[in-house]
């Protein structure tokens, strides 16, 4: 035995401590960063921007595991969203106990679906997952009685929640600590899964599903299973944003949502765990100085996808560590 050589455990391990001191490093960071800023509205900012970043990780996730895309997945962050507002509004439970049905209904949901959807190739399964979305969005704006249709629900919440004070995760300060840290906990446990059985199962079947049936891997329940977890990093963003804003309206199961997910993703890199994240802070950064400049900052937003999806395929992200990667080679010679 070559003992110079790395075994794959050791490989393993490798990638396991470099992942953690990653994690740690954001962590630390994310929490250094409010004593720093004066600036509220700037937490503000940030803090919506960690909440896109979870339901652009969740957009990523499936991308990067199945190879579809999802034009829906703002059904499962506002079904999560609108739970707690019902349960809290007609006294269902305790705020807790609907946190976690909010995280659970959509996740079972998202399973079911997958069991019927991911067998649809492609373009279809984007235009499925479109008008699931959609459907859920005619009904918050049509039943006013349960959804207060265009004008939306306030969601009185306790004054303590898992026995915290409410205002944690209302002030910018700690709300944005919160949803940072909840962020990198949902990026290594993805990441914990990529690096799984099931992780290396998934990837099987995205390159070639064909061939995984064919030596023995039944396809539909992983696929199902990847839709899950998606649904799920999704919900736990639109818990953050119910208890963060206190109010919800169906503009949280609409499309256009989804969609600026879906370019967040794409600026950052989709095939990057952190990716999407990243391209949510970018996201959030340039609508903030175009909206500054402009009323029509949206435009500014299609020219950046544009120039990022022509000259970046990796996106952003991909683009960095590569510039990183050429830095190190130059230094080293």
């Amino acid at each position: 035995m070559d003992s110079g050589g790395a075994t794959p455990m050791t490989h393993h391990a490798a990638l396991s401590w470099r992942a953690w001191g990653l994690i740690a490093l954001a962590v630390a960071a994310g929490a250094a960063l409010p004593p720093l800023l004066a600036s509220t509205l700037v937490l503000t900012l940030l803090t919506q921007a960690a909440i896109s970043g979870i339901l652009a990780t969740s957009v990523g996730a499936l991308l990067r595991m199945s190879g579809v895309v999802s034009f829906g997945h703002a059904t499962f962050y506002g079904i999560a969203a609108y739970l707690i507002a019902l349960s809290i509004k007609h006294q269902w439970m305790a705020a807790e106990a609907a946190v976690v049905l909010a995280l659970v209904v959509p996740t079972v949901l998202a399973f079911v679906l997958g069991l019927g959807i991911v067998r649809v190739p492609g373009m279809a399964f984007s235009m499925l997952t479109l008008a699931i979305g959609q459907a859920f969005h005619e009904f918050a704006v049509k039943a006013r009685a349960v959804s207060g249709g265009d004008d939306g629900l306030a969601i009185a919440l306790p004054p303590e929640l898992f026995g915290l004070p409410i205002a944690v995760f209302q002030r910018p300060h700690s709300a944005f600590v919160l949803c940072w840290l909840t962020l990198a906990a949902v990026i290594f446990a993805l990441y914990r899964v990529a690096h799984s059985r099931f992780g290396r199962i998934t990837e099987a079947i995205r390159e070639n599903e064909e061939r995984a049936r064919f030596i023995g891997y039944e396809t539909d329940v992983p696929r199902a299973l990847v839709l899950a977890i998606s649904g799920l990093v999704a919900a736990i963003a639109g818990v953050l944003f119910a208890l963060y804003n206190a109010f919800v309206s169906p503009e949280v199961l609409h499309w256009s949502l989804s969609g600026s997910a879906l370019i967040m993703a794409i600026i950052g890199g989709p095939r990057l765990l952190w990716g999407p994240a990243f391209g949510a802070m970018v996201f959030f950064l340039v609508k903030d100085l175009a909206g500054n400049l402009t009323e029509h900052w949206q435009a500014l937003i299609g020219l950046t996808l544009i120039v990022v999806t022509v000259l970046l395929p990796v996106g952003l992200g991909g683009s960095l560590i590569r510039l990183l990667a050429a830095l190190r080679g130059g230094a080293a010679r």
